[in-house]
């Protein structure tokens, strides 16, 4: 297993209960697992009420979000089902709403209900809209803990993961797959690349040349001030913009009750870039020299400038956040740190809209699994088991021998 996010956790996981005795090893060039996506995200169990339906992304939302809760009450992980709404706040947002509810009953997410503005304060007091979808299965999980539980569960059943090693090569051989890494040779029958971030550079250190491009876009996060928290109860979305290709600001309630507004979108200037100032000039030119991605910015441009006014400004972040909260300030936010989505872009200027999971010639790579990824990650995990089932059986492959003090090995970085 290349990767050590919720998501490379959770297939291994599925691996070692689904194959006894198989030999699983996950390699993590953090100190830690789940550094990048898994812990920068909002903490939201996802209803599945957005996916196309019949994508797997619907499908696995919907069990996910099941799977998750019922994950976290058995391992005593802190989460709560309490629902959110989605408002329109314009009449040119009603019918998309309605379409919105009509997809998500397509999608099987139990129980929507639509509100007028008297229902919608009960629930939401400070929230003004002329209609709203009420989605009691939407919930909030500490996902960092989840993660960290998977690695116990993995541990516990003879998996072992090694952080602080980097993959930087991979090569087939006649026993199977070389894997170089930062703490030396790692031999394998088979992989599994969960890279998050780096997943299509993976692909390509093993020769696999895929048409997407992993794009990074960061999304930053205001917190409310404690006086300010009680504007919000739980999770209040707003109707996704169609000429925007992602769900727009709203407001979170996390497990620990902080209220987060946001998050707004914007390329990041470097796969692992949390701030404006962090920046990679390969993974700029990787993103800016993508046909895909110059495709996007013409058909977006407009938008995307909005988003980095919006980042630069306070004030305009604000204004849009009072689109379903009217009564918050601009002196209610305080700076709340920042996720980066690893979101895989065709060629043609299209985002990858569900997970994409490739099968090549001994490995399995995950190149697209943005949100709902932590929500679905228990199925993805077992998909992936499934995928793989033709290559495990007890006892067909040793257990691979754990990287060997060396001298890194020079190849491209990951």
């Amino acid at each position: 297993m290349v990767g050590g996010g919720i998501i490379g956790l959770a297939t291994a996981l599925a691996l070692v209960q689904r194959f006894s005795g198989i030999a699983v090893v996950v390699l993590e060039k953090e100190s830690d697992v789940g550094q990048h996506q898994t812990g920068h995200n909002s903490g939201v169990i996802h209803s599945g009420l957005y996916y196309r339906p019949g994508s797997a992304k619907a499908r696995l939302a919907v069990r996910g979000a099941e799977q998750m809760l019922e994950f976290c009450q058995e391992h005593d992980i802190a989460h709560e089902r309490c629902g959110k709404v989605v408002v329109a706040t314009r009449e040119s947002q009603l019918d998309r709403l309605a379409n919105l509810a009509e997809r998500g009953a397509a999608n099987g997410v139990p129980d929507i209900r639509e509100l007028g503005p008297d229902e919608l304060h009960e629930l939401e007091p400070a929230a003004a809209g002329l209609r709203a979808l009420h989605v009691p299965s939407t919930g909030i999980a500490d996902y960092p803990a989840v993660t960290q539980t998977y690695r116990a569960l993995v541990e516990a059943a003879g998996g072992v993961v090694r952080t602080g090693v980097e993959v930087t090569g991979l090569g087939s051989t006649a026993g199977g797959i070389q894997i170089t890494t930062s703490a030396g040779p790692v031999r394998a029958g088979r992989l599994v690349n969960c890279g998050g971030l780096m997943a299509d550079r993976v692909a390509r250190l093993a020769g696999f040349k895929p048409s997407l491009r992993i794009v990074p876009f960061r999304g930053e996060y205001y917190a409310l001030r404690p006086q300010a928290a009680g504007l919000v109860r739980n999770l209040i979305y707003p109707v996704p913009d169609p000429d925007f290709p992602f769900l727009g600001v709203h407001f979170t309630r996390r497990v620990d009750g902080q209220v987060e507004a946001g998050p707004n979108a914007v390329l990041a200037l470097r796969r692992e870039g949390y701030r404006w100032r962090d920046v990679s000039a390969r993974d700029l030119w990787d993103s800016l020299s993508f046909s895909g991605f110059q495709r996007l910015a013409l058909r977006y441009w407009r938008t995307g400038a909005g988003e980095i006014y919006r980042s630069a400004s306070r004030g305009a972040f604000t204004k849009a956040l009072q689109e379903l909260v009217p009564e918050v300030r601009s002196q209610d936010l305080v700076r709340a740190g920042a996720g980066v989505r690893a979101q895989a872009l065709d060629a043609d200027g299209s985002l990858v809209d569900d997970f994409r999971l490739i099968a090549e010639e001994g490995m399995i790579h995950v190149l697209n699994a943005p949100s709902p990824g932590a929500t679905a990650s228990l199925g993805i995990g077992q998909e992936i088991a499934s995928m793989a089932g033709d290559w495990f059986s007890a006892g067909q492959f040793q257990r691979p021998a754990p990287p060997q003090s060396a001298p890194p090995q020079t190849a491209p970085q990951t």
